[in-house]
């Protein structure tokens, strides 16, 4: 396996690749140089189960804003920069626990080594990030345009960069929103490096469409030992990247931990409201740190024994219901009282 066999990376407190867990990241998608919302928001991303949060760094305000944000967050910060060496500088001297840059695009040979020689006194790792939008004009004239060989020939190219330095400490990511090309790029590249690699499909879109196409690339990725770190880059609250990269990992088998909700599609002999049942259930089971399985089934007839295989389960009929563990029904319940009898068999679960 790929990763069993990467670097160890360690990001503030949490050690990435060399067969550590893949590690769920997430990026704030609120003003940096607002303290107060940046860390209302990555508290949430911490209940959710965000092990490494990412910031933009625009300015020098938003720089010297990560060290205000550090003190109070208890997750890994990881600083975003573009173009602008010095604030690459300023984000490590203010607590960043690594920091991104595009090798390429921070200013030239001499801005390149002042980055490096900051980080390799204060030992910060580097996560070296090209995506198909930044691949360089000779590599784009080389491949024909935006091609997985000519992503990794530039994420290399800049990794060489930084080892000519004298540094090592890196994590590479190489990103693009056409997720078969995504998945042949880390193929070519877990080939040719042992660094630990941050996998993600850029710019997959809103939840539902970033979902799936992160699922489709994450899963293919991921399942040929692909990957240490891994974000779904998603338009909305990126609590939802969060929930969407656990779901994915634990259909992986690559996770344990979380309740995992099954449901049934509905059909003509559905009396309830399942949809807004089985999403009612959903939020519920976010507080609980359990590793099991839910069922909601719309049937009170076939509900039992299609829940047979979760440790808990409700199905409806009209106006009432069933609770269900471990395939044995427990006890008929109103229909309008559901939600509130699992919610007690969630408190005493042993």
């Amino acid at each position: 396996m790929y990763r069993d066999n990467t670097r160890v990376v360690r990001i503030g407190g949490v050690a990435v690749g060399g067969g550590n867990p893949i590690r769920i990241q997430s990026m704030t998608n609120t003003k940096t140089e607002d303290v107060e919302a940046t860390v209302a928001q990555i508290l949430r991303l911490e209940q959710a189960g965000c092990e490494i949060i990412r910031c933009t760094v625009p300015t020098q305000e938003a720089a010297k804003a990560l060290s205000s944000i550090k003190k109070r967050i208890h997750i890994p910060l990881v600083a975003d920069i573009h173009f602008d060496y010095q604030l690459a500088i300023a984000a490590m001297e203010n607590g960043a626990d690594k920091i991104r840059i595009n090798p390429g695009n921070i200013g030239g040979p001499e801005k390149v080594r002042a980055v490096v020689k900051e980080a390799k006194a204060r030992q910060i790792p580097i996560r070296v990030g090209v995506n198909s939008g930044s691949l360089e004009k000779p590599l784009l004239e080389k491949y024909g345009g935006v091609t997985a060989a000519g992503l990794v020939e530039s994420a290399l190219d800049k990794v060489r960069m930084i080892e000519e330095e004298g540094y090592d400490n890196l994590v590479i990511s190489i990103k693009s929103s056409d997720v078969l090309m995504c998945v042949e790029a880390h193929k070519l590249l877990a080939d040719q490096t042992s660094y630990p690699l941050h996998v993600g499909i850029t710019e997959a879109g809103t939840l539902m469409s970033g979902s799936i196409k992160s699922a489709v690339g994450l899963g293919l990725i991921l399942d040929r030992g692909i990957g240490d770190t891994v974000r779904v880059s998603l338009t909305g609250d990126p609590v939802e990247e969060v929930r969407a990269a656990r779901l994915i990992l634990r259909t992986l088998g690559l996770r344990k931990g979380g309740v995992e909700v099954v449901s049934c599609p509905t059909c003509g002999r559905t009396q309830i409201d399942l949809i807004g049942l089985a999403q009612q259930v959903e939020e519920l089971v976010q507080d609980y740190p359990l590793d099991i399985k839910v069922a909601v089934m719309g049937c009170a007839v076939n509900g039992p024994g299609e829940a047979r295989e979760a440790d808990l389960g409700i199905a409806g009929g009209q106006g009432e219901g069933l609770l269900i563990k471990k395939g044995q029904i427990l006890r008929k319940v109103p229909e309008d009282q559901l939600l509130n009898a699992l919610r007690e068999e969630l408190e005493n679960w042993s």
